[in-house]
């Protein structure tokens, strides 16, 4: 983190909460879409699944971590505009709520440049890819495309993002000069397969997947993940998550490579799912602990409780990866309820360990005759 500030703690807490809409409508939409339909959804959320999900949440999550690294009150900007985007959607109105998404894009790219001119370096610019891609999905979305030709691009953005990120905490890890030159090359051809995927098709698909395994490989390798695994409480809660997430994502590259240009059938479904899913929320629940106190200043204490969420996320992900597999809709749903329940819980344990560490720091300084 560069610096913190621009708005305070209070003041981030309701854009959080625009992105935890658009994440509780997504899930529910997604869940109508594989055959679960007797939840109360909103009338919009099963057909914006994916833009609700990529967008309306983790845009507006992802804008508000940089914003509170950048330090600067315009930066909150992508993170608002990002959370009323996804508002909009719900409300029927899809060009508004698109065209809010997209400039909730440009601001996080403009606040990544700003970051890059303070302190140039690759995993800034690793993040800036990352936000380009996004900016770039959504401007599509905005002029017409359906939302599997902008895959590539969501891809491209979770993926440099979150790689972005591991880089910046493995700064200090030894690594020999052309480890650093192979991560550039992986990370070039994520971007350019992202950037290129809906104009080239099947050939940008394969190559993302290819890119994202080897990629998966080289995190595996270089990210101090190995090394936190083995050692005690929240470190090695953060390394197992971030290992996990990792054969997510060598799974997601195969699939890619399998399957060229997916817009819809199992293969495609299991491809997003085990990326966005797999990869991405293994990421979540490992760094919640660590950015949500960052973001809003309440502290999530580690608890051995966090590994049930994450043990839910991946064997219910399993089963929805072995209804892909064979083509059965009643697995794929069973899966899909799986990882509703996954998160959800997630949310309830974080959420309680948060209220107790409260509490708990409150019963403390009422019993400090010097508090």
């Amino acid at each position: 983190m560069i610096g913190q500030g621009g708005l305070a703690p209070r003041g981030r807490f309701p854009l959080l909460v625009l992105g935890f809409v658009s994440l509780a409508s997504g899930v529910l939409g997604g869940l109508e879409r594989v055959g679960v339909d007797w939840l109360p959804v909103p009338a919009n959320a099963p057909a914006l699944h994916g833009v609700l999900m990529v967008s309306g949440f983790f845009g507006t999550v992802i804008s508000l971590e940089r914003a509170v690294a950048l330090g600067k009150s315009w930066a909150y900007a992508a993170s608002l505009a990002s959370g009323l985007g996804g508002l909009a959607l719900l409300a029927g109105m899809a060009h508004s709520g698109l065209v809010l998404l997209t400039i909730g894009a440009l601001a996080l790219v403009a606040a990544n440049a700003s970051i890059m001119r303070r302190q140039a370096s690759l995993e800034g610019a690793t993040l800036a890819a990352g936000a380009a891609c996004w900016l770039l999905g959504n401007a599509l979305l905005v002029v017409g495309l359906p939302v599997s030709g902008v895959i590539p691009c969501w891809i491209g953005f979770f993926v440099l993002t979150i790689g972005g990120e591991r880089l910046e905490l493995s700064r200090y890890a030894p690594r020999p000069p052309a480890a650093r030159r192979a991560f550039v090359a992986i990370a070039g051809a994520i971007l350019l397969s992202g950037l290129l995927g809906t104009f080239i098709g099947a050939a940008a698909w394969r190559l993302q997947g290819a890119a994202l395994v080897v990629l998966a490989l080289w995190l595996w390798r270089y990210d101090i993940a190995r090394i936190t695994a083995r050692q005690q409480g929240l470190p090695r809660y953060i390394g197992i998550c971030v290992l996990s997430g990792y054969l997510w994502l060598a799974a997601g590259g195969l699939a890619l490579l399998a399957g060229g240009a997916l817009h819809a059938g199992p293969l495609y479904d299991l491809a997003l799912h085990v990326l966005m899913l797999g990869f991405v929320f293994a990421m979540v629940f490992g760094h919640a602990p660590v950015i949500f106190p960052a973001i809003v200043r309440v502290a999530i204490p580690y608890a051995a409780w966090l590994y049930v969420p994450l043990a839910l996320l991946h064997a219910s992900l399993a089963l929805r990866v072995a209804g892909d597999l064979s083509d059965g809709p009643v697995l794929r749903a069973i899966g899909a309820a799986g990882n509703a329940v996954a998160i959800g819980v997630f949310i309830i344990t974080a959420a309680t360990l948060a209220l107790r560490a409260q509490q708990d720091a409150k019963a403390k300084k009422g019993s400090d005759p010097c508090g």
